[in-house]
């Protein structure tokens, strides 16, 4: 396995996760309180739920954009910039949805033009915008950086959601699973 074929299908399937546990905070709470939940936070010096999905989709797109050795998309600094003013500006679940849908696609259409030999040795810089640099090895990054950031974000969201009493539980988190299930061992629901 190497670390981009990783990264897409890890992205894929939970930013898919992501968009349903918004879809069944609409259907469970409706459509207005649903917008009202994009300004929710678990404490107050955290990033209400519009950042936390907003940055999932960053760290998406900077994860296949960086293996595939491309500058990031225009949508990247546009998520970034709509997270951080997300307390005054949180947008609606339809919005939320539609950037997740956005981020999908073009993490799809970088991890393409990922080479298919990248060696997981390579060296990868990673330059944060406060000035910090890491040296790190491609299976590094992904390992150590790329998917945890992402799942932080995930993991804030997710906790977000259930704090506001929407009914999310492990099924919602592992809905990808179910199509590995063996048939014949699901047991009945009821």
């Amino acid at each position: 396995m190497t670390p981009a074929s990783l990264l897409l299908p890890t992205y894929a399937d939970m930013l898919s996760a992501l968009a349903a546990w918004l879809d069944k905070a609409e259907r469970e709470v409706g459509p207005d309180q649903a917008d009202a939940l994009m300004r929710a936070r678990l404490a107050p010096d955290m990033f209400p739920l519009a950042t936390q999905v907003r940055f999932a989709c960053v760290q998406a797109l900077e994860g296949v954009h960086r293996l595939a050795r491309q500058d990031f998309p225009p949508l990247v600094q546009a998520l970034l910039d709509e997270g951080r003013g997300a307390s005054d500006n949180p947008g609606t679940i339809s919005e939320a949805r539609a950037r997740i849908a956005q981020t999908r696609d073009l993490a799809a259409k970088a991890a393409a033009d990922i080479p298919a030999e990248t060696d997981p040795q390579a060296p990868l810089e990673h330059r944060l915008p406060i000035g910090i640099v890491f040296d790190l090895t491609v299976e590094q990054y992904v390992r150590d950086w790329a998917l945890p950031q992402f799942y932080f974000h995930l993991m804030a969201a997710y906790a977000i959601l259930r704090a506001a009493g929407v009914p999310l539980g492990k099924a919602d988190y592992v809905q990808h699973m179910f199509a590995y299930v063996r048939p014949g061992t699901m047991p009945p629901a009821g």
